[in-house]
């Protein structure tokens, strides 16, 4: 958790991983977690690999890492993310993560 007026090393910090379900994984074997900082500020990751989510509503900053983020429902164009992206997504968006290095972002949810 985040103390008011005190530091945290959202880049450092350790992110417990855990293999994704079978039924969201397209290809590899990626793996993805989370640490909640707040009720709605936390940092997630997720390494190389291809997979399917159904978003809430957010926006994220990128940290490191790079990702391609294909959008399935509504369709849109896909993203390029790298360190410094930062996105909007809507509750109910469909997506497709196809991580190239390992990818962490810091995510606001609404």
């Amino acid at each position: 958790m985040i103390v008011p007026g005190v530091e945290v090393d959202a880049g450092g910090l350790a992110i417990p991983l855990q293999p994704l379900p079978a039924e969201q994984v397209v290809s590899g074997s990626p793996s993805a977690g989370f640490v909640e900082l707040t009720t709605t500020v936390g940092v997630w990751e997720h390494t190389p690999g291809t997979s399917t989510d159904v978003e809430a509503d957010e926006v994220f900053v990128v940290l490191s890492g790079s990702a391609t983020l294909a959008f399935t429902d509504p369709a849109l164009s896909p993203v390029e993310l790298r360190a410094g992206s930062v996105v909007q997504l809507t509750a109910g968006m469909r997506t497709v993560w196809t991580v190239h290095e390992t990818l962490r972002k810091v995510y606001i949810a609404g």
